[in-house]
């Protein structure tokens, strides 16, 4: 039985449902007044973003040192591009003294029960996700950070030479593929993670060949950082997050028979979500298209920057619009519109110019590691 488009999509923030953010925390002991303090901080500010219509703050009845905040988002952008903002970072910092452990999940909206849109007072913020997500058991998630130029080939070398972390984490979590690239001095670094990914980041940063390669790659890093220093630390990979938006896979080859590449898309200042956006849709016409090379797209965004990773059938030079995601002028100018790349700004683009433009977006394969079959 063939899947409908809507399956195949595992993961978008595009579907223009309203969005339920959930932060579980377990705070220190004493630390509840310095926690409120710095609550009505971030509660002020988070009311004025746009998309953001309501928070709570709720503590346990069994356990005084649990708390949960929960926020109710328009839909999934405004609050990516909130929580990834430079901004965001700062408003949180005071928290970070007050908790022992946080945990942040994030739901479309399905179902409600409740008022009527027609007997709910005001404007309806949002939609309901119209359907389900099948879901592949995988989740995706990216880290991106530059090193200083010119130490680009030495830092290639250590993160292609070090030895892999056990993948298995506990009974229900598994590391299941690690993909890393650099584009000029710029890093990525892609995972796939069968069962829960804070637990899998944690289990990989406790491990002492990982550690060793973040240690000897410190030297080289712009942003410094300490991680002997759990401040220092967090600050950084909260900095280097880049966040999954869409994920749809058309399954159409046999794993034999694809690449795995990743393309870096540099957006024009305040356009990354667009470009995400417009790629994303791209991607879902490749996916009901039959003679589409590409088997999967994962497409990760953060403030102006999109990374694309894809599986593709073939030689990718061979029909290089549709790997970039251009396919038809209509399309090429748009993209040409959002890049940070004067030389297509707003143009359509010929074979050739997508030729020479995708070999300039194509990232530098530095290792790409899966876990055996358990």
């Amino acid at each position: 039985m063939t899947s409908t488009l809507s399956e195949r999509i595992s993961q978008s923030a595009f579907d223009g449902s309203r969005l339920r953010v959930v932060l579980l925390l377990d705070l220190y002991d004493g630390a509840q007044k310095q926690f409120l303090e710095a609550y009505e901080h971030l509660r002020n500010q988070v009311a004025s973003v746009p998309g953001h219509i309501s928070d709570q703050l709720c503590q346990s009845i069994e356990n005084p040192s649990q708390w949960l905040i929960t926020s109710e988002w328009e839909s999934a952008p405004p609050f990516l591009a909130w929580v990834n903002s430079e901004e965001h970072v700062q408003t949180v910092q005071p928290l970070h003294g007050c908790v022992r452990d946080t945990r942040s999940l994030r739901f479309s909206v399905l179902r409600e029960t409740g008022p009527t849109t027609e007997e709910a007072p005001g404007p309806a913020k949002g939609g309901l996700q119209s359907a389900p997500r099948l879901g592949d058991g995988v989740v995706r998630h990216a880290l991106t950070f530059t090193v200083k130029p010119g130490s680009e080939e030495a830092v290639a070398k250590i993160l292609a030479d070090y030895d892999p972390p056990k993948a298995r984490v506990d009974e229900n979590t598994r590391l299941r593929r690690t993909s890393l690239f650099m584009h000029g001095n710029r890093v990525v670094r892609a995972v796939e993670v069968e069962g829960d990914l804070l637990a899998a980041l944690r289990h990989v940063s406790r491990q002492p060949e990982v550690r060793a390669v973040e240690e000897a790659i410190n030297p080289y890093l712009e942003q410094d950082r300490d991680l002997s220093d759990p401040d220092s630390a967090r600050m950084f990979f909260t900095r280097a997050a880049l966040p999954t938006v869409h994920h749809v896979a058309a399954g159409r080859h046999e794993p034999r028979d694809i690449e795995r590449h990743a393309l870096f898309y540099q957006a024009k200042e305040g356009c990354g979500m667009a470009l995400a956006r417009l790629l994303a849709g791209q991607d879902e016409d490749a996916a009901d298209d039959p003679t589409s090379p590409i088997d999967s797209s994962t497409i990760f965004q953060r403030d102006d920057i999109v990374v694309r990773l894809l599986e593709v059938s073939g030689p990718i030079a061979e029909q290089p619009a549709q790997v970039l995601g251009v396919d038809g002028d209509r399309k090429a100018a748009v993209l040409g519109r959002l890049l940070d790349d004067s030389a297509n700004a707003g143009m359509p683009m010929s074979e050739q110019e997508a030729a020479r433009f995708l070999a300039r977006s194509e990232m530098r394969l530095i290792t790409d590691r899966r876990a055996a079959e358990s």
